[in-house]
């Protein structure tokens, strides 16, 4: 097993384990409100939930930019952890027909947001550092809806999950603490000049997302007006994703992300048969496959095209997750034009308009061109914590001792008393170890070490 856990890597355990956490604790969140509420008012909890996790993620974002004292912010995530934790013990065992039910699945959803958060902050920094990003994403992706399928669906709620959802959460947890990266931020040039692919990514995302909207709000409809018996969104049919996803596996890494877009846009086409073949039992299937086959081509679209813009901008906390926020808030803008409510035709006519629209995004943003060698769409390369330490100990000929000292100073924002107490040395040791790296290395601050570090990652 341990032999096993080592060739995986550690970025896709991280994801696997977060998505099924994810998947599953929102799926019991859709049943929030059974026999307690009505068909009109559940829907409404639907789109709640949408902006409970949008919260989430803009309150990683705030507590990211602005809260500069590092024992708030290790304070904050770890009551966060804690109410997720218990939320994720509860919802196995609470009665889905009650307010309690309901006001724990948007707290769940408010920290499933901020997790998100940190979770693609991390997969940005690992892919800055050029970690196969794209195959533990679609890895890590299809063997959570595997676990979500087996453990939660296919059979009912399985016990099991008031153990499984703790140990995911767990070891997300453990793997955010292991994989520690420095967040990467690009000069103002760069992310000025990055502006323009922000955009054309964002409308691209939520051009695909559309072409999956209606019939995502349609069968939405139709599951909570028949309980969860005749129609289920969370059926085998689901499985369909699993395909697409290791397909985005195995092309998302080659030629630095070129295939990506226009493998989405191929997929997505079939969305489009969505708002045409409905009506008949067997069509209702059809569409399931064809839905879920097209969803997780988009989904795979905005999360390996933002976690490679992120690191270019200024606020990758941002932006590494804006994908997820989009498909969010694209549930909400086709909700509030009634999408799941208007004709097929006008439907498909929305859809082709669409279609178009991605086109033309695709062609002037250069998504047809498949070179790899396109500057604006290379991240640069970086080096890990771990190997820009190593040459910096080489360059300075620094003792083991300094290295474990300069790390502390540069990894981190605690003060010396705090990293002696962990070290377990004094405060007069620690500085005289300090005054000996301001000496070796040519500086003399901590931000000086700072910078120095962050300039051998970057190669610059």
């Amino acid at each position: 097993m341990k032999a096993i856990y080592n060739r995986i890597p550690g970025s896709l355990w991280l994801f696997f384990s977060f998505m099924f956490l994810q998947l599953t604790l929102l799926g019991l969140g859709n049943h929030a409100g059974e026999g307690y509420l009505s068909t009109m008012r559940r829907e409404k909890v639907y789109f709640m939930i949408q902006l409970f996790v949008i919260g989430g993620y803009l309150a990683f974002f705030a507590e990211n930019a602005f809260l500069k004292q590092s024992t708030v912010r290790s304070l904050l995530q770890k009551v966060f952890s804690a109410l997720l934790l218990f939320c994720s013990v509860v919802m196995p065992l609470a009665d889905k027909g009650s307010a309690f039910y309901l006001a724990v699945t948007f707290l769940s959803c408010f920290g499933l947001g901020c997790l998100g958060g940190a979770v693609s902050l991390r997969m940005c920094s690992l892919t800055a550092a050029n970690e196969p990003i794209a195959l533990s994403m679609g890895v890590g992706m299809s063997g959570a809806i595997l676990f979500q399928y087996l453990f939660s669906l296919r059979r009912g709620q399985s016990p099991l999950l008031i153990v499984l959802l703790p140990a995911s959460l767990v070891l997300t947890l453990f793997m955010l603490n292991k994989l520690k990266s420095s967040d990467t931020k690009a000069n103002a040039a760069n992310d000025r000049a990055d502006k323009k692919d922000i955009v054309f990514a964002c409308l691209i995302a939520a051009s695909l997302l559309l072409l999956a909207s209606f019939y995502n709000l349609y069968i939405h409809h139709m599951q909570i007006k028949s309980g969860y018996t005749d129609y289920n969104v969370y059926s085998w049919p689901r499985l369909m994703m699993i395909p697409c996803y290791l397909l985005f596996a195995c092309i998302g890494d080659k030629r630095n992300g070129r295939l990506v877009p226009l493998t989405a846009l191929c997929i997505a086409l079939a969305g489009m048969l969505n708002c045409v073949l409905i009506g008949t039992s067997g069509t209702y299937w059809l569409n399931m496959c064809i839905f879920y086959f097209s969803l997780a081509a988009a989904v795979s679209y905005y999360y390996i095209t933002f976690w490679r813009i992120a690191p270019l901008t200024r606020f990758p906390a941002l932006w590494a997750p804006m994908g997820r926020i989009m498909d969010s808030v694209m549930v909400l803008v086709t909700a509030g034009i009634k999408l799941s409510s208007l004709s097929a035709p006008m439907v498909l006519g929305l859809n082709l308009g669409g279609l178009v629209l991605t086109i033309v995004l695709l062609a002037v943003s250069g998504g047809f061109d498949l070179s790899a060698d396109r500057k604006a769409d290379t991240v640069p390369a970086m080096l890990s914590a771990d190997a820009a330490l190593e040459r910096l100990r080489e360059q300075f000929a620094l003792t083991p001792r300094e290295t474990q000292i300069f790390r502390e100073l540069v990894t981190t924002e605690d003060k010396q008393t705090v990293i002696s107490e962990r070290l377990s040395i004094t405060v007069k040791g620690l500085q005289k170890y300090v005054t000996s790296l301001y000496r070796k290395t040519g500086t003399t601050t901590r931000s000086g070490l700072t910078d120095l570090f962050h300039r051998t990652m970057t190669g610059k």
